[in-house]
């Protein structure tokens, strides 16, 4: 008979928004994060950890005491009161990914580091390009990485340069995770800026999307068509959106501005290798997808998806301290986040609150 024993049972909450460097400072994000009692996660309790990419923050608005963004400082205040604790952030430009965790946790989380990519002009401007998070996360190598890829329809070839000048040039210091796709998980998201191919005008797109036709819309989906060709994103999945095209809205309403024509923009994808280790199974099973219409801050809304990360191991008892062994190696590592510093960014938030 076998018996399996749980080394890991979480809930991961993932979110991208591309906020055209608006400030958080009217955001009520309480529905955004389900802190309103009403969660996507089993038994709808509140997520165990968070990972939020942002895209087009403003660039002048840094606090410099930490060196954390308002969009930082904000999600800080709204989990607050939740037991969370920052374990990192990083920041190109205006490319921002952010991540918390409640603070059981923490003693889970080593070999924690955060990388970023520039591609814009080439890999000259961080305008575009990728930020991300890397851990071992109970035992296993998990990659968290938000990305913005150039914009506009006729740049489909950048794009998928961007994506490839992404893979290459992220690297870790972690033995056997040098690389982005090292990971046992990956989860990549952001504006992806894909768009639909073909001669649809915006009018013919926004017919469709009123009528909720999205499979037939995304049969022209970018992102789909490359990953189906082989030409990047093909060792990802991704739950095929239920929701209306993303962008691009008129700021402040939930009408698409049809300069440009509707698509599904903003993405949320991911990878796991289920059985590499021998009496361990890896899954992370999509929960979720979805979009926020209630937030118009911008001219995109902000997408989430959630997912059930699990670590099980068959006929033996292993800890995830054994589990990071095997896959780390046995060797010193950085150590979880400084909860003493964690309690003063805490404080900080509650002094910083009149600005945001």
């Amino acid at each position: 008979m076998v018996t399996t024993s749980v080394i890991a049972d979480l809930c991961i909450f993932l979110l991208t928004w591309n906020v055209g460097t608006h400030s958080p400072r009217e955001q009520d994000l309480s529905s955004l994060l389900s802190l309103n009692g009403n969660t996507t996660c089993p038994d709808n309790q509140l997520p165990d950890i968070y990972v939020i990419g942002f895209q087009e923050v403003s660039t002048s608005q840094v606090l410099k005491i930490f060196q954390d963004d308002p969009w930082v400082l904000k999600i800080a205040g709204a989990l607050q009161d939740h037991q969370f604790v920052k374990v990192d952030s990083k920041q190109l430009q205006g490319i921002l990914i952010t991540m918390f965790a409640q603070h059981k946790h923490i003693p889970h989380m080593k070999n924690i580091e955060s990388e970023a990519t520039r591609t814009g002009l080439g890999g000259l401007w961080g305008n575009k390009g990728a930020v991300s998070i890397r851990l071992s996360l109970y035992g296993t190598g998990v990659a968290f990485v938000c990305s913005h890829l150039a914009a506009h329809d006729d740049k489909l070839k950048e794009r998928i340069e961007d994506y490839h000048q992404i893979v290459d040039n992220h690297k870790y210091n972690a033995e056997g995770y040098r690389r982005i796709f090292d990971h046992d998980f990956v989860f990549w998201f952001g504006d992806l800026n894909f768009r639909l191919s073909g001669e649809m005008s915006a009018w013919d797109v926004r017919t469709d999307v009123e009528n909720m036709r999205y499979a037939d819309l995304l049969k022209l989906d970018q992102l789909n068509l490359l990953r189906e060709k082989g030409s990047a994103f093909s060792l990802l999945e991704e739950q095929q959106p239920d929701f209306a095209p993303t962008f691009k809205f008129v700021e402040g309403t939930n009408n698409y501005n049809l300069k440009r024509r509707p698509a599904w923009c903003d993405r949320i994808l991911h990878r796991v290798q289920s059985n590499i280790y021998p009496g361990i199974t890896l899954s992370a099973n999509q929960l979720s997808y979805q979009s926020h219409m209630d937030y118009m801050l911008s001219d995109h809304k902000p997408v989430s998806a959630t997912f059930s990360y699990k670590v099980d191991a068959a006929n033996r008892t292993f800890t995830d301290e054994e589990l990071h062994e095997m896959t780390h190696g046995a060797a010193p590592s950085p150590t979880a986040p400084n909860v003493s510093l964690t309690v003063a960014f805490a404080v900080l938030v509650v002094l910083s609150r009149t600005q945001l």
